[in-house]
């Protein structure tokens, strides 16, 4: 049980949230309670074992540090998680207008720098 924990914290830590972050994005109040979990000294209910996993965007098994899942999804910088959470609730159309819009801008030739330094660095 002491990996579920730990396994909270590295998320948090990945992520570079802090413990008030990551209390605001679960429910809590405060960071005290995260600080807690983290130590081990609340233990979780199922329930709020599911909301970590959701907000991390990892299975519950992942945090629990079951060897056999899948590997967490890779932890996204907060500019793309914020794109995404608004990509996300956006009708097709939406979307489709966000896609040819980002289009435009790749064939534009004005980023061509940055496509190279994405694809030197990742």
């Amino acid at each position: 049980m002491l990996d579920l924990y730990k396994n909270i914290k590295m998320c948090r830590l990945s992520r570079g949230w802090s413990q008030s972050d990551l209390a605001s994005k679960v429910g809590y109040s405060d960071k005290s309670m995260i600080s807690k979990i983290e130590k081990g000294a609340v233990d979780l209910s199922q329930s709020q074992i599911v909301k970590f996993a959701e907000v991390f965007s990892v299975s519950p098994c992942d945090l629990f540090g079951d060897t056999d899942a899948p590997a967490p999804a890779p932890s996204l910088s907060p500019d793309r998680k914020d794109l995404l959470d608004k990509y996300d609730v956006l009708n097709d159309e939406g979307k489709a207008k966000v896609l040819d819009y980002a289009s435009d801008l790749v064939d534009s030739g004005k980023y061509d720098d940055y496509k190279e330094e994405g694809r030197k660095s990742g």
